[in-house]
């Protein structure tokens, strides 16, 4: 048991990719006790891309375990990514990058975002889901950025 605590520990303070910036959030159930829960809306950029932002929805649960960061929230998660700026690349992509990950419950449930590379269509495909360690969610969304020239400003 101790090992897998230590494990645990272990994955948690592995560097997580993009850090997800709060834009805002809307109240969706009255809580009597703690946080209500939410709708939050976060902006992150690209780390191997300059000139891509993606916006990220979620539920975050609230009440007193949604308080202390206890609570598992759902795995739903709605996502827009869009060209900021010019595209360039830092370093090479590999289809399935993590861009972004979140913890969704203390140990066990994630939130990810991958990047894959459409190279037909000059477009790149991002893709958020939720896993956990044991089952995970096929519910999941997906958005894509057509890679195009950025006009010149002056």
């Amino acid at each position: 048991m101790r090992r897998l605590v230590l494990a645990v520990a272990a994955l948690m303070a592995l560097p997580l990719g993009a850090v997800a910036e709060e834009i805002g959030q809307v109240s969706t159930v009255f809580k009597w006790l703690g946080p209500n829960d939410k709708i939050v809306v976060e902006a992150f950029d690209d780390p191997k891309v300059a000139g891509v932002t993606c916006y990220l929805s979620r539920a975050k649960t609230g009440g007193v375990k949604g308080g202390l960061g206890l609570a598992e929230d759902r795995a739903e998660a709605s996502i827009a990514c869009r060209q900021v700026g010019p595209i360039s690349f830092s370093g090479e992509l590999k289809d399935g990058d993590e861009v972004f990950r979140e913890r969704t419950s203390l140990v066990f449930k994630t939130m990810q975002v991958v990047r894959f590379f459409d190279q037909k269509r000059n477009t790149l495909v991002y893709l958020v889901y939720s896993d956990r360690i044991i089952e995970g969610s096929p519910q999941n969304a997906v958005t894509a950025i057509p890679i195009l020239p950025w006009p010149k400003g002056g």
